[in-house]
């Protein structure tokens, strides 16, 4: 083991400049997403379904709930991501859903999920009573209720996409308070001080009609009560705003074109394939009227110089250079787009899966907008009357945003989680405004180069459509969320999180007259510091692709952003606090200290999930360390705090009403400025075929007692230099050698037959000296039989998989109850740059 720390000590002397200048190399991979990923087989696809299958039946959901996935794309490297709907009786429930985060075998990673079934699972018993879920058989036919739609919505209108009607199960939702903000003012309440909870559940049809009425479109997505035909909500679906070419706002830009034969062709086929033309294309809609805009033709040149740099004339060729120049605008968008999500994230086109995509140009006459319409992924961009040429870098990159998040969370356009869909769109165009005009090559987002305001080229006056700093300046913008900020347009509600990112990215003023000032930032130092808009831009990606669901309001958001930077760069990181002091500006959540990395307080101890039986004592724990002792400590259950629970150690006698229930704890230190850090997630199991003794199925998890329990390569357990425990002072340290290596531990641990929970977890941290995003280390976990025969892989870890601190990673072993199996940590190195994969507390929890 010498060994390992010598060639450690030369790599890291030998490469001062790469930890110096990359803002993540060395932490996270060059690439954060995967390459596109081939469609699940059928083995893989049965293996999620089975595991989701086994999370329902813990959660004490019976067989009449079931999952339909859908959506898949790519996640981080070695991975893939699964979006699965919530189903009940065969019928989808209407923003409840999971996104599942696989590897390349089908294992089950994570689940990030929005659960809006559970009530569906005792309704039955109510039906009788006239509550509950109403007959699952419609009395109003799918026909009456688009019929019903059409006639309200655009009765004398043309359809320009076949009129859907899907019959689900639609949970009206209702906003309640938490425990301990009942008393509170309505203008004093923060985002996390109310919570959505199902009110009721309708049988209904979501009826979506893409029409055109006199010369505008009208894109609708309705609810239509099943039984009676009433509209229970409705919300408008229409997501509004190499040769040379001469672009209206870039100068002369270079540009990606086709030759065929003799002419050239506004046909990029390096970024993306498929699609309606083969690559991204540029095509002329030529005055289509916006009621029914047809994509038209690619564009064609006898030359590659293109466009004259100027604003189009009304009425004039939409062929010529004058003609041309909308459609440079729109191909230099579309390439600067692409490179940014692929150079940046590894995400390639629109969809993670590199499907190419188009732009159509000259809509109709001197038409105001642009518009993403994802019944075709393409987008529509008009020649503008009150402004200019709507194509500018920052409108393309918005409305290109509008297509990852069609292709990922599908964020409904409405209320919160609308806000959320426009402001990931002026995310996307900010950042692509920032690498198109640092030269739109690198593997970063640049610090500079945005001007962190929409659409300021495309305005004749100068005034832009938006402010991400301080959105109230367009006079309609809240800087902060409020409890009516759902009841509001789309494009007004993103205001908030749009300037939760400047801040993120950029940081704050403490000056109460500055533009960059927030009220809420009350902790020290009142100036938040922000962590760079390329940090900022992978966390909002990940969290975004991988985390929201459809339903996503603004304090989820904020949890799920904080997750996403707590897995990129560590919990307690300066990042994950900047995202809870960037969310606490805008009023959601509360404010949080800076403190020097290492020296706050930190949870060392996560409270873990248990099944009990109904009427067993259920106990979480949480343990922390660092910052200023004694501390004191606060539970939550379902997010709403528990009276009275002040201790380390939460214990209950639990019922049958707490099974699913979510506990976390909140640990604050006794410094003159407190620190306050919130533990992990816990979910409690009540059923009455489990419950019992939590024991405890693995000898000396946490190494503390050297090399007991454990076989194999024994002297990777210790204290070395260079690495840290994630609790107390030993741990595994595998690999680090960068040489050919292959080193295993091992432990045989017994699972009874009578088990109703196995839950295994550990901490990992991996650090490498690998660049890039290319695979040279692994460390495969596996369980084996007694004559070492792999019954299943629970997960692949390699150098790509780097990032500052420990994660805990937890897996269900209950399908091997009943059987003495061996838990095997697998790791080989190739012959150069060290990969360390660094294990601790390793805990198998059996009931």
């Amino acid at each position: 083991m010498n060994l390992r720390l010598s060639i450690i000590a030369a790599a890291i002397a030998a490469l001062p400049a790469l930890h110096a200048n990359a803002q993540t190399r060395g932490v996270l991979p060059e690439s954060l997403m995967a390459a596109p990923v081939q469609p699940m087989n059928a083995t893989a696809k049965a293996n999620i379904e089975n595991r989701l299958a086994a999370r329902r039946a813990a959660a004490g959901l019976d067989d009449e709930h079931g999952y339909k996935i859908t959506l898949q794309h790519p996640g981080e490297a070695g991975t893939r991501i699964t979006r699965a709907q919530h189903t009940y009786r065969g019928l989808r429930v209407f923003g409840s859903e999971s996104v599942v985060v696989s590897d390349d075998d089908g294992e089950v990673i994570s689940e990030s999920a929005s659960d809006r079934r559970r009530g569906l699972d005792s309704s039955r018993a109510a039906v009788a009573g006239g509550q509950g879920l109403p007959d699952v058989t419609a009395t109003v036919s799918a026909d009456e209720a688009i019929n019903s739609v059409v006639k309200r919505v655009a009765p004398v209108g043309v359809h320009r996409w076949k009129p859907e009607a899907e019959l689900l199960i639609y949970p009206v939702m209702k906003t309640v308070r938490v425990a301990g903000a009942e008393k509170k003012a309505e203008a004093a309440l923060n985002a996390l001080d109310l919570e959505e909870v199902v009110d009721r559940y309708e049988l209904a049809y979501l009826v979506k009609t893409r029409m055109a009425t006199g010369k505008k479109l009208v894109y609708r997505d309705t609810i239509v009560s099943a039984k009676t035909g009433a509209v229970l909500q409705e919300w408008n679906a229409l997501q509004t705003v190499v040769g040379q070419g001469k672009s209206q706002y870039n100068g002369t830009v270079p540009i990606n074109t086709t030759l065929s034969g003799s002419t050239y062709q506004m046909l990029d086929a390096t970024r993306g394939t498929g699609g309606k033309f083969g690559g991204a294309a540029i095509t002329n809609a030529n005055h289509s009227p916006e009621s029914n805009p047809q994509p038209g033709s690619i564009y064609t040149n006898t030359t590659n110089v293109w466009g004259d740099g100027q604003q189009y004339i009304n009425g004039g060729s939409t062929t010529n250079a004058n003609g041309q120049t909308a459609a440079v605008n729109a191909l230099w968008g579309l390439m600067n787009t692409y490179d940014t999500m692929k150079n940046v994230i590894g995400w390639r086109s629109l969809d993670g899966n590199n499907t190419a995509t188009y732009i159509a140009v000259h809509v109709d006459n001197q038409y105001d907008n642009a518009f993403f319409d994802p019944n075709c992924k393409c987008m529509f961009i008009g020649d503008g009357n009150s402004f200019k040429n709507l194509g500018s870098i920052d409108v393309i990159g918005h409305e290109m945003g509008h297509g990852v998040t069609d292709a990922t969370s599908n964020l409904v356009y409405a209320g919160e989680s609308g806000g959320l869909n426009e402001s990931n769109s002026d995310i996307q165009g900010e950042m692509t405004e920032a690498y198109a005009r640092a030269g739109g090559t690198g593997t970063v987002i640049p610090a500079s180069g945005n001007d962190w305001v929409m659409g300021a080229e495309i305005s004749k006056t100068g005034t832009p459509l938006r402010y991400m700093y301080k959105p109230s300046k367009d006079g309609s913008s809240p800087n902060a969320w409020s409890s009516t900020i759902k009841n509001i347009d789309v494009h007004y509600s993103s205001g908030p999180n749009n300037r939760m990112f400047y801040f993120l990215a950029n940081g704050s003023n403490a000056t109460s007259t500055s533009d960059y000032y927030s009220q809420y930032l009350t902790q020290n130092p009142k100036n938040m510091t922000g962590i760079g808009s390329d940090k900022a831009f992978r966390i909002w990606f990940k969290a975004n692709t991988t985390k929201f669901t459809s339903s996503t309001n603004y304090a989820d958001a904020r949890n799920k952003v904080l997750q996403a930077a707590e897995e990129l760069y560590g919990v307690g990181s300066k990042e994950a606090t900047a995202v809870k002091r960037a969310y606490a500006a805008i009023n959601v959540g509360t404010d949080v200290p800076e403190t020097a990395g290492g020296t706050g307080v930190s949870i060392t101890t996560q409270p873990a999930s248990l099944t009990v039986a109904p009427g067993g004592t259920a106990r979480f724990t949480v343990a922390a360390s660092g910052g200023t002792a004694p501390y004191s400590y606060r539970w939550y259950k379902n997010n709403a705090l528990i009276s009275g629970a002040t201790a380390a150690t939460y214990s209950f006698t639990a019922q049958s009403t707490d099974n699913g229930a979510v506990y976390k704890a909140t640990v604050t230190d006794s410094s003159s400025t407190p620190v306050t850090v919130t533990s992990g997630n816990a979910t409690l199991t009540v059923s009455s075929t489990g419950g019992g003794t939590t024991t405890e199925r693995v000898t000396n998890g946490g190494f503390e007692s050297s090399t007991t329990g454990w076989a194999g390569t024994t002297g990777a357990i210790g204290t070395f230099t260079g690495q840290t425990a994630y609790e107390g002072t030993r741990y595994a340290y595998l690999g680090g050698n960068g040489t050919t290596a292959t080193e295993t531990l091992t432990q045989a641990v017994t699972i009874p037959s009578t088990a109703t929970a196995a839950n295994l977890s550990f901490a990992l941290h991996i650090d490498t000296a690998e660049t890039g995003s290319t695979v040279y280390d692994r460390l495969v976990v596996t369980v084996k039989n007694s004559t070492g025969a792999v019954l299943g892989t629970l997960a692949t870890y390699t150098n790509v998989n780097a990032a500052a601190g420990y994660q805990v990673r937890t897996f269900n072993l209950l399908p091997y109850k009943g059987q003495t199996v061996t838990l095997s940590f697998a790791m080989t190195e190739d012959s150069a740059a060290q990969t360390s994969f660094v294990v601790d507390k390793v805990s198998l929890l059996t009931q």
